[in-house]
């Protein structure tokens, strides 16, 4: 930005330093730079109450769920999940109204245990839903940014007692509780094993048990919070058995109170303050940002006005350079991706041009349409961003792939469950389904961005929205009841077997490997090689300096032979796929598709 020449050579003399950081800014934002390791991350998003439970004795008890004045007990992890269980029949007869008490004891003594898991699946980047103190099982209604979720941790009445004592306005006052203590040793197993991790920073908004807002609840007009809040409307205390008392809330969820927007700030003081506080603790926990989080997913973050983040990256950033930070937004992210913000978003927009390339059926796009769509998002942000953009296809929000496969032709993350339509399919996908979910993971896996993994997905779960994209996780190890249950009435479903789906880890971990190992599917330049729409065939070149990969997908029902120009050289290519050997016919390459199927191949050194 060109500064104005009005300015005295004294007040530049006397500014020089802040001269520096401004034109260091400014030249991020014009060139911005992710971090080096986001561009080879494969993600796994772990859903902490639903990942593993290894520790029985800090199980919920009703009250930890908000559940009072009626039976409730933890759910079976292994039971079919849309069985009501004894306690919840006495409560109602719909699945849709009791599932959200459910708790199934997830915690990070089981994440660690699973930690094997993860490295065997060749993951090297987790990002979890959150993991603060919160009672709902999504813990997004935050109630104590300053600790982890005491369930989560080996000591939950002794965690407690800690933040009894606690002032959570006064950082000199805060402790570690025996769940921060575990969260932290996870994290230094996590990194031993070169994984790094992000966790959810929900900064909009928090929950009616957040000790601010219960504070403004309880004293009212006299709090010292109650300008960190939009009170609507004060409770009158003439009208005893009546309740006026009124606030803003993230989408008029009251459940979800909202802070104060400040046009200069972002949030007003107060809670910017606190959420500075929070993001320095869990970045470097007594200094040391090495055994700290290595970045933050930001919540609903199109909710804060941008200086707040803008100002909350400087923070980050100057804790450690190297840390990620990723946006939820669902649309176009460019305003937020210009260098002085977040290094990526959540790439919805690849998500849903996968499910109306490789899912829709009657609505299908062709192969033209979907690289035009690609190419579309690849333009709209810098070329160094497009490496580090978090490509997934499911996640908490989202029906999962194998539900979107088995219900195709559906609007992306629209009323995709019976919860809203009846005529949701909820039943376990073919083999012929699998294999699709293998062709877009191929896909997935292979273009230009970091691939997003959503729990399960290796194992063979399924599931419609939000609840059903929830369940406990599925272990080799654990025997399920098969599902047979349907959550609506009238629902015609078989009985499906529920076990983890060996080949299909298999297929995962094949094609991580090859990513991981490969710079031109992590760093290559992307380059569409064939888009013939009559026959379906879509293939792009990544290229690296001299390593080069082909990836080709033929979605008609014949088979295909595609010919491709090479670099001079010819020789020998492989169909890592497939594993096929290929040889090039001097300066060309004839590559066989199967129906409904794909190859990756590269050459051979």
């Amino acid at each position: 930005m060109k500064r104005t020449h009005c300015i005295s050579r004294a007040v530049i003399a006397l500014s020089a330093l802040l001269a520096l950081v401004i034109s260091s800014v400014g030249q991020e934002s014009a060139s911005p730079v992710v971090p080096a390791w986001s561009k080879k991350a494969v993600w796994y998003q772990i859903f902490p109450e639903r990942f593993r439970n290894g520790d029985r004795r800090n199980d919920p008890k009703a009250a930890d769920a908000a559940v009072f004045n009626r039976e409730w007990s933890i759910s079976p992890w292994t039971s079919d999940w849309y069985k009501l269980q004894p306690w919840e029949k006495k409560y109602s007869d719909k699945f849709y109204d009791i599932v959200f008490d459910r708790r199934y004891g997830g915690d990070f003594q089981g994440i660690i245990f699973k930690l094997p898991y993860l490295k065997e699946l060749g993951i090297n980047a987790i990002y979890f839903n959150p993991i603060f103190e919160a009672n709902s099982l999504h813990k997004y209604n935050t109630s104590n940014f300053i600790h982890i979720d005491h369930n989560f941790g080996p000591d939950p009445e002794g965690d407690l007692q800690i933040m009894a004592r606690e002032n959570p306005a006064d950082p000199a006052t805060w402790q570690w509780t025996s769940a921060d203590k575990l969260f932290l040793a996870f994290l230094a197993e996590a990194h031993k094993l070169g994984m790094k991790v992000i966790i959810d920073g929900v900064f909009n908004h928090v929950g009616t048990d957040f000790w601010a807002f219960k504070d403004v609840v309880h004293k009212q007009e006299s709090s010292r919070y109650k300008n960190w809040f939009v009170i609507k409307r004060w409770d009158d205390p003439a009208t005893k058995d009546t309740s006026e008392f009124d606030y803003d809330a993230w989408w008029g969820v009251k459940s979800l109170p909202a802070f104060r927007k400040d046009p200069k700030l972002g949030l007003v003081q107060g809670p910017r303050d606190h959420v500075f506080e929070i993001t320095r603790r869990w970045m470097a926990p007594n200094g040391e940002a090495s055994d700290g989080v290595d970045g933050w997913r930001l919540d609903v973050p199109n909710e804060i006005p941008h200086v707040f983040w803008k100002d909350w990256r400087r923070l980050v950033k100057g804790i450690n350079p190297e840390a990620y930070i990723v946006g939820e937004i669902w649309d176009d992210a460019t305003p937020w991706l210009q260098g002085d913000e977040f290094d990526a978003v959540m790439n919805y927009e690849f998500a849903r041009a996968v499910a109306k390339f490789f899912i829709n059926k009657k609505e299908r796009i062709s192969p033209t349409q979907f690289d035009s769509i690609l190419a579309h998002v690849r333009r709209s942000y810098p070329a160094e961003v497009n490496y580090g953009l978090q490509n997934l296809i499911d996640s908490h929000d989202t029906d999962r792939l194998p539900s979107m496969i088995i219900n195709p032709d559906r609007r992306y993350d629209a009323e995709n469950s019976p919860r809203w339509n009846p005529n949701y399919d909820v039943r376990k996908p073919t083999a012929e389904e699998i294999r699709r979910q293998k062709l877009i993971v191929l896909f997935q896996l292979t273009y230009v961005g970091a691939p997003m993994i959503y729990y399960g997905s290796e194992a063979g779960m399924w599931g419609a929205d939000d609840p059903d994209d929830r369940k406990p996780m599925l272990w080799e190890d654990l025997s399920y009841e098969d599902e047979v249950s349907c959550p609506v009435p009238n629902c015609n479903r078989p009985a499906d077997k529920n076990v983890f789906n060996r080949d299909l880890f298999d297929f995962y971990r094949k094609l991580i490997r090859e990513r991981i190992h490969s710079d031109a599917l992590t760093l290559g330049e992307f380059q569409t090689r064939v888009t013939e729409d009559n026959q379906m065939i879509y293939v792009f070149e990544r290229k690296f300096q001299d390593k080069i990969a082909i990836v080709g997908f033929n979605l008609s029902d014949q088979s295909r032979v595609v010919s491709l120009q090479l670099p001079p050289g010819g020789g020998e290519w492989i169909d890592l796929l497939n594993s096929k050997r290929l040889q090039a016919k001097g300066e060309t390459l004839e590559i066989s598709l199967e129906p409904g199927w794909g190859v990756l191949i590269t050459k051979q050194n």
